[in-house]
Order: structure tokens, then C-alpha cells, then sequence
């Protein structure tokens, strides 16, 4: 029988993301972005099941029997705490587990970019964190919800499925409801979420039309609101927000997105150059005049890339080239990743060269001095 244990404490250890677990080959880890064997034996279809079997609890079985997959957290005493997806595939058992620190690093840590601390002063709006999935979305959203927490008097109260990071109440009181044991449903929980007299809303991801409009809603009203999309830019995800409404809604939608949007923060995580970890290239769009009638007006979607990219100086914005382009300059990444992170590796070649000077990127992003 696999020791699960001995694998997830090899896994932290490693500094790896992600178990996977899949009958008739070995343990696969996901470190630095990357797949590699673990362990010396296949895994059979009857340890398969019995996995399975000894990492859920009831409700998670019944839940698994019913819908064919199921998602929960745990922890392992002085091991760590994980998230587990176990799902058919095939007429078999698979699992699918991610590695959730203990410690809640912080943005200067996590080397994001120094504007994101002026954002989480924020009173009211809605900030969206986007990125395709692995690309540390919650991560991000824990540094700033705990950036919060050290520094504001605020009641937050957090949605999630499952529940990953866990915070200790400091400065701020936290409130983490997690959908299938806290309450029945992400829809159910939002119906009568402002009467808990939140300050900040964080809802773990934006699944559904009534769940984005009461966000919007929440925001609308005085709250400042967190959530994730799975969109990889500004444009992407302001064209996924509108996409959840029928045509008919659209002009109303626009206008609120317009009035309670604070922050779009996109990322994309590029391994070191050192190999030993992963650092985000990220995407800021920051609400203000120009991109709001960018929103209310399709015909000024284009004005919003503009914006991104002349907006440094004053408000703090980037786009994923300026962001790749500092990372290399800062020899945290090598000259072939900044490649292949790059939007427009052609234009973003000849920048390296030197042959084009244009712009301002002289934005902070954090000490990387430990991973020099």
C-alpha cells in the first residue's frame, strides 16, 4: 500500500505543487511546473480504490457516489495541508492532490507587484485575480487577504470550495465558510452573505450568472469584493464577466463593472533561473476614467490594452511583457523562459536587444534578493 504520508512529506520537501495518482503508473509530481516520477511501483486498481477510500469522510463519499468526483481539503498533522480531487476517468479511480502551505507568505514574498498593497487599502470595489489553473491565483488572493489582516480592522468573511489557506485572526476578524460543510452552496451562502455585515467578500471562484451579479452587487453596495476567473488578461476577463448575462443586461452590466471595479490582476508563473522555484509574471489593470468608458463603450475595448501599457507611472499598471521584461533584467528568469512567457516574443526579442526603448517600467515587484 502507497504510503500517502511518506509521499506528501516528499512532496513538500521537494517544493512540488501537485500529486497525481493514476491506476497502472507511479506517482507523478508536479515540480516548478514540471511532471517527474515518484516512487518505484504502479499503483493497482485495488490500492487505487483503497486511496480513494481512506482520504474522504462521509459526506465526501456519498458526495463522490452521486456526482463521480468530488473536491475537499485536509490536513496531515506536521506534514501540511493539501486540496484532493479524486474523479473517474476510464471506469477508474484517479486523484489529483495540491500542496497548500501552512504560512500565508506575503506580497513582498511572493515578489508581486508593490501596487497591489495600495489596492488592498481599497474600501469598496471588486479586485479579480485571473490565470489558468495552477498559476497561483489563490495564492495571490491569501497574501493580500492576509496583507489585510495585519494592517486593517475589517470583518472578512471568505466562500470557498474547499477551503485551502487558513487564516488567524490578527488586526482583522476572518470568517471562512467552505461550500458542502459550512453551507449547501456558493448561491445559497451569497443570498445571505451582506446580512453578516462583511467589509470583504472573498468568493473562491465565479461560477454562475447569479453568483457574478451579486458579487458586482456586493461591490456596488459599499464592499470590497475578491474572487478568481479562469481568463488570462484584462480584456479576456472583463469579455468572461459580461459573457455570464443575456444581451438584454449587457448595458446594465457594463455600467456597474464600470462604477465597481478596483483591480484585474493576471498571471502567469516563469520558472526561476535557478530551477527552484517559480516566480508570476503579472498583468494590472487598475480602474480609472479611461478604461471605465473603455467598459461602458465596446467601441473603446482597445483602449484598455493602451491603458495597461502607458499606465506605469501613475497608476501603478503593467502589461506581461513589461512584467517579463524587468523579471530577466533582474536576472531572476533566463533569456529562454522570458521567451516563452513573452505575449509577443518578436516584439519582446527586439526590446531585449535593445532595439526598442520605448516605455516606462521602472515598477517595483518585491526584494527577489533570496533567489538570486
Amino acid at each position: 500500500m502507497l504510503d500517502l504520508q511518506k509521499m506528501f512529506a516528499a512532496l513538500l520537501e521537494l517544493g512540488g505543487s501537485d500529486i497525481h495518482l493514476k491506476v497502472g503508473i507511479k506517482p507523478i509530481f508536479r515540480l516548478n511546473g514540471e511532471l517527474v516520477d515518484w516512487g518505484d511501483e504502479p499503483i493497482g486498481m485495488e490500492e487505487m480504490n483503497e486511496i480513494a477510500e481512506g482520504l474522504m469522510g462521509k459526506k465526501e463519499k456519498e458526495t463522490f457516489m452521486a456526482q463521480k468526483e468530488v473536491d475537499f481539503g485536509f490536513g496531515v498533522k506536521g506534514v501540511g495541508r493539501f486540496r484532493v480531487n479524486i474523479y473517474k476517468q476510464r471506469g477508474t479511480v484517479a486523484v489529483a492532490i495540491r500542496a497548500i502551505p501552512f504560512d500565508i507568505k506575503l506580497i513582498d514574498q511572493l515578489h508581486l507587484p508593490e501596487v497591489l498593497k495600495k489596492v488592498c487599502m481599497t474600501p469598496r470595489g471588486m479586485i479579480i485575480v485571473t490565470g489558468t489553473v495552477g498559476s497561483g491565483k489563490s495564492t495571490t488572493i491569501a497574501s493580500m487577504l492576509e496583507h489585510i489582516n495585519q494592517t486593517r480592522r475589517t470583518n472578512i468573511i471568505t466562500i470557498e470550495d474547499p477551503i485551502e489557506f487558513l487564516f488567524r485572526d490578527k488586526k482583522s476578524v476572518i470568517h471562512q465558510r467552505e461550500v458542502g460543510s459550512d453551507t449547501d452552496s456558493y448561491q445559497g451562502s451569497l443570498r445571505y452573505l451582506l446580512r453578516q455585515d462583511p467589509d470583504i467578500i472573498m468568493i473562491g471562484e465565479i461560477r454562475d450568472p447569479e453568483s457574478m451579479y451579486t458579487a458586482i452587487r456586493a461591490a456596488n453596495t459599499g464592499h470590497l469584493v475578491f474572487t478568481t476567473l479562469h481568463t488570462t488578461d484584462a480584456i479576456q476577463t472583463i469579455s468572461r464577466i459580461l459573457s455570464f448575462f443575456p444581451g438584454d443586461l449587457q448595458n446594465e452590466i457594463r455600467n456597474l463593472l464600470a462604477v465597481t471595479l478596483t483591480c484585474i490582476v493576471s498571471q502567469r508563473l516563469i520558472p526561476t533561473r535557478d530551477g527552484k522555484g517559480r516566480v508570476p509574471a503579472t498583468e494590472i489593470l487598475i480602474n480609472n476614467e479611461t478604461v471605465k468608458e473603455a467598459i461602458i463603450d465596446p467601441a473603446k475595448s482597445a483602449d484598455i490594452k493602451m491603458s495597461i501599457e502607458k499606465g506605469e507611472v501613475i497608476y501603478g499598471m503593467h502589461n506581461f511583457d513589461q512584467s517579463i521584461y524587468k523579471l530577466y533584467e533582474k536576472g531572476l528568469i533566463s533569456y529562454e523562459e522570458a521567451m516563452r512567457g513573452a505575449s509577443t516574443p518578436a516584439d519582446f526579442e527586439r526590446r531585449l536587444k535593445g532595439l526598442d526603448s520605448s516605455g516606462d517600467n521602472n515598477y517595483e515587484l518585491g526584494d527577489y534578493s533570496a533567489n538570486k
